[in-house]
């Protein structure tokens, strides 16, 4: 994983139009436009998925699974909780939801307006930083 790239402050429906990049020197690495990326940064509610298993994280825009580390599944996390996560992002077979590997994860439920502030944060770097990019791609 090679930190020195940014994670996309993203939502779960713009990780549909990432593309894998083949060869090269990053492993699992991903472009949205002209934009090299291997970690995503989400927000959305926790909800367990059926027998106890993964956590999937929903955005209202989409579904992800989270797959958590030793440490995080010693915190108190639960289905409902609204959350901020970053992490790796790695694709799966068209039939499954994609995967983000957790590597941070913060508890936001106490917030208030935490979702409108979100959808207001990946806007704004998408109109600051990602479609400058994209746009000198096209």
């Amino acid at each position: 994983m090679d930190y020195s790239l940014a994670a996309l402050k993203l939502l779960c429906s713009q990780l549909k139009d990432a593309r894998e990049v083949s060869g090269g020197t990053l492993q699992n690495s991903f472009t949205l436009g002209a934009i090299l990326f291997q970690r995503a940064w989400l927000q959305g509610v926790l909800v367990s998925s059926d027998g106890g298993g993964p956590f999937l994280l929903d955005d209202g825009t989409g579904v992800i699974e989270l797959s958590l580390s030793g440490e995080f599944r010693q915190r108190q996390l639960k289905a409902g909780m609204y959350v901020m996560v970053v992490g790796g992002y790695f694709l799966r077979a068209a039939a499954e939801p994609s995967v983000i590997k957790v590597h941070k994860i913060v508890d936001l439920s106490s917030s208030p307006d935490r979702e409108a502030m979100w959808y207001l944060e990946v806007i704004e770097a998408f109109k600051l930083f990602y479609q400058p990019l994209m746009d000198e791609f096209m």
